[in-house]
This record gives structure tokens, C-alpha cells and sequence, in this order.
């Protein structure tokens, strides 16, 4: 009983890691450590997720939701969190200082933020409802052909994320098979017990004695 209060525990972030990226690395990347910027992120999310959800989806084609394209049931990953949170940033940096005309005077500064990345995740739900399915077949394909290779896959996977960390860009690499990103939630996988034994768990295999103690 205590095992499972703890995996539910631990759950509870693992399950909503993409809305923690985009808050997180939108308040980490703003200029100023403000409020204001996590908000950006938040919202940023929120609307990418209502705009690329299957009943949203199903509307815009005039389908039953069951035909949508796999992809958009997809969208809740640490992946898109990355990208709402860069947005989430670059808005706050951007316009955080905005002055408007005396009408608009209450809409001026850190009140404009959200309001301006709630237009540009707009443009971006558009750009993704067609990127966004090209983008994660590339990724399941990416992600199942590191699969195929095994254990050189996972060194592959190793040296790629060392390689990426300098440009923060790791992240990204780490969201495809970490999580469900393309399938593989090797993280997940590994919690909840659904696993392969002797394959799940080789992408995260000697990386967190690393974290903390090397």
C-alpha cells in the first residue's frame, strides 16, 4: 500500500511532465524569473492543446473523431511542452515592456504577454495541425529504428544526449524515449511495471546515479 502511494505520488508529475516543461522552461528562459512568464507558458499549452485535440480535429475535417490521425492523440508530450514554453519565453522577453495607446493603457507591460502568446500559439496550433503528424511519424520511426538496434541503440541514444546538452537540446532527445512521445515511454514503461524486461529501462540505465552524484 505504501509502494503504491508513492508510485502515485510519483505519477502525479511523471503523468503532467509536458504542462511542468512548459511552464518550467518558459519561466527558466525568460530574461526576469517573473510570474508573468510561466503564465505565458501555461497558456501557450493550454490553447496548443485544445486547437490539436481529436474533437477539435474531427470538426476541422468533418470525421468522426475515431478517424482523426493517431498523431493528434499524441499531443499531450513533453515534446510540444518544450516548444509552448520557448514561446512562452520569447513572448514575456519580447513584450514584458509593451506600451499601448491610453485606451489600452491596462493591457500595457507584463498584461500584454499573455495576450500576445495566446495569438502566436494560435499560429502555431495552425503550423502543427499539419507539421505535427509529419513530425511524429518521423519520430516513432526515429524512435523504433534506435529500438531495433538494441543496446548500441541506447549507447547511440547516450551519445547523442551528451552531444545535445550544450545546446539544451537534450531535452528534446529525451522526450522521445523517456516519454510517450513516440511510443517507447521508456520512463513510464519502467514505473507502471508494462515493460519489457531487459529492454525497458536501457535509456535511463546509469543516467540518474549520474545526476545525482556525478
Amino acid at each position: 500500500a505504501v509502494a503504491a502511494f508513492l508510485v502515485t505520488a510519483g505519477g502525479a508529475l511523471i503523468n503532467n511532465m509536458a504542462i511542468l516543461f512548459a511552464i518550467g522552461i518558459s519561466i527558466g528562459m525568460a530574461k526576469e524569473h517573473d510570474g508573468t512568464a510561466a503564465l505565458a507558458g501555461l497558456v501557450s499549452w493550454l490553447m496548443v492543446q485544445a486547437l490539436l485535440s481529436p474533437a477539435t480535429v474531427a470538426m476541422l475535417q468533418h470525421v468522426k473523431e475515431e478517424q482523426v490521425d493517431a498523431a493528434f492523440t499524441k499531443t499531450n508530450n513533453v515534446f510540444i511542452g518544450i516548444i509552448c514554453g520557448l514561446i512562452g519565453a520569447w513572448c514575456y522577453n519580447k513584450f514584458r515592456n509593451t506600451k499601448l495607446p491610453d485606451a489600452f493603457a491596462f493591457f500595457s507591460g507584463k498584461r500584454s504577454v499573455a495576450i500576445v502568446t495566446g495569438g502566436i500559439s494560435i499560429l502555431l496550433g495552425a503550423v502543427l495541425y499539419f507539421v505535427w503528424p509529419l513530425l511524429y511519424n518521423a519520430l516513432v520511426a526515429f524512435g523504433e529504428g534506435i529500438l531495433s538496434l538494441g543496446a548500441f541503440g541506447a549507447a547511440l541514444y547516450g551519445f547523442f544526449n551528451r552531444l545535445l546538452i550544450p545546446f539544451g537540446l537534450h531535452h528534446a532527445l529525451n522526450a522521445v524515449f523517456w516519454f510517450d512521445t513516440a511510443n517507447v515511454n521508456d520512463l513510464g514503461n519502467f514505473w507502471s511495471g508494462k515493460g519489457t524486461y531487459g529492454v525497458t529501462g536501457q535509456y535511463m540505465t546509469g543516467f540518474f546515479p549520474i545526476m545525482m552524484f556525478g
